[in-house]
């Protein structure tokens, strides 16, 4: 096994997922990348080199998350850490005007997703007593009108709180990413004068770099504007 730790990062061909990956080569990390897009992932490839493993697949078909980390683990020999990252938002919300369909397919991603990655890297955590990171959103701890992806967030929050509770059991941690609004392909429009990518990036690296005694429970990062 080698002595340079790995990270597990899904939704990593862009925005947060991306940003993490390339800071996590720069402290010194192996990354294994999962993500739909090939194209993307071919090009953070080139740019990091050998410290990074591309897999395209879907977060939500859990036999393609277990293949990825399987592929982990056969190309680096272990895992450190995971990194639940891929998540979406709805074109159309609230309620009475929002689609069904829409509906489903962000829980699909938000929360079964989410639930995937831990369910096939839990097993792999547990011999390097590691690391599960989940993305959550500040959407996810206020109450906003209506908000169907705050509630999938909420759940986010919750999920985060128990796994910690679980994994301290074995020496394992679990840290839960909170962001505010940040500049991200998940908008449409720009947001020039909010958050970074790589301002989350730099919160999931502070969590995963903090000393055996320190567990890291929840990160809540906002824009000052």
């Amino acid at each position: 096994m080698s002595d340079r730790k790995t990270l597990f990062i899904t939704g990593a061909s862009s925005g947060i997922g991306a940003a993490t990956a390339r800071a996590a080569v720069a402290a010194g990390w192996n990354v294994s990348l999962f993500a739909r897009s090939a194209d993307k992932l071919k090009a953070l490839q080139s740019e990091l080199g050998d410290a990074a493993l591309t897999i395209s697949g879907d977060a939500t078909h859990l036999l393609a998350q277990e293949d990825a980390i399987s592929r982990t683990i056969e190309h680096f020999g272990r895992l450190d850490a995971a990194f639940a990252n891929a998540g979406t938002g709805l074109d159309t919300p609230g309620t009475e005007a929002g689609d069904p369909e829409e509906w489903r397919a962000m829980i699909d991603l938000n929360i079964m997703g989410l639930l995937y990655t831990t369910r096939a890297a839990l097993p792999e955590l547990r011999k390097t007593k590691g690391h599960l990171v989940l993305t959550g959103s500040m959407a996810g701890k206020v109450h906003l009108p209506g908000s169907i992806y705050g509630a999938s967030k909420w759940f986010v929050q919750g999920y985060a709180g128990n796994m910690a509770q679980e994994m301290r059991d074995w020496g394992g941690r679990c840290t839960l990413i909170a962001p505010g609004m940040i500049d991200t392909p998940f908008f449409e429009e720009p947001k020039p004068d909010k958050l970074k990518p790589e301002d989350i990036a730099e919160a999931v690296l502070f969590a995963l770099t903090q000393p055996e005694r320190a567990s890291v429970l929840e990160l809540a990062v906002m824009p000052r504007n």
